[in-house]
């Protein structure tokens, strides 16, 4: 090749590079390949989504890193629960990118509602407020966990994470809820397959020194995932229900009974 034609080449490769815009959502790249996640359950469209996610993340959809839990707050210096209000609300500020069309800003905000009627939380448009979640079209369905007192993003990529159960699901992450199989105590309701587990993704089951709030195991939680999670070709069981193998996990569309009282309880609404 002479010098004018690699003078041409690379010059069209700088144009390129130029004209690529940072923070482009990469689900635009290819609508096909993951449109079919609208018929998945929760916990598949969540690993589709992130498989191969740049982003650092623990238990599938947790931003690493993280050194706080709302669930036991150890950090001296402010809460890691989203601070009540005069009128006795938990008001959290948030913005939604305008990368959403207005369906999906519609089903965020919906999700969003769906907090109001059984708990003190109320998600309001930010104003001026440091601390207030970032809802973008980055790749992938993924959280920071509980209040950071900054911005923190809550990522939901267009064209698979923009569905009640998910929405609904992150935000419960950003209100400082854990993943119902990683409690303390999960060992007397599920057994974890290890052999059907990569090793990469073992810790992904690791037990947390969570506050369970005096409440029960829940299988019909937004937060149980399924019993395929992180199972070696996408299909071996990694979580199995017992004493009763048959019991539906990970299936929730929306909030259980029992995370609603969780809520209440954590927020003292």
């Amino acid at each position: 090749m002479d010098l004018t034609a690699r003078a041409s080449l690379l010059l069209l490769l700088l144009l390129g590079l130029c004209n690529a815009q940072p923070g482009d959502d990469p689900a635009t790249e290819d609508v096909n390949s993951v449109v079919e996640s609208d018929k998945d359950d929760m916990t598949t469209a969540i690993f589709k989504m992130n498989n191969g996610s740049l982003h650092l993340v623990e238990e599938g959809d947790i931003f690493i890193p993280r050194t706080r839990s709302a669930m036991k707050c150890k950090h001296k210096r402010f809460s890691c629960l989203w601070p009540k209000s005069s009128n006795g609300n938990v008001e959290i500020p948030f913005i939604i990118s305008e990368k959403y069309d207005d369906e999906e800003k519609n089903t965020i905000l919906l999700a969003m509602k769906g907090f109001e009627p059984k708990t003190c939380i109320r998600f309001v448009p930010r104003k001026t407020e440091r601390a207030y979640l970032n809802i973008v079209p980055k790749y992938g369905c993924m959280s920071l966990l509980g209040f950071t007192g900054d911005k923190q993003i809550i990522s939901l990529q267009r064209f698979g994470c923009v569905k009640n159960s998910i929405i609904q699901h992150e935000l419960m992450h950003a209100l400082g809820f854990y993943h119902e199989h990683t409690r303390s105590d999960r060992d007397q309701y599920v057994r974890i397959n290890w052999d059907n587990l990569k090793e990469y993704y073992i810790k992904n089951f690791k037990k947390m020194d969570t506050n369970n709030l005096n409440t029960p195991y829940d299988y019909s939680s937004i937060m149980h995932y399924g019993r395929t999670a992180f199972g070696m070709f996408g299909r071996l069981e990694t979580i199995t229900p017992i004493p009763d193998p048959n019991v539906p996990i990970g299936e929730s569309k929306t909030f259980s009974d029992i995370d609603i009282l969780r809520i209440n309880r954590l927020y003292k609404c």
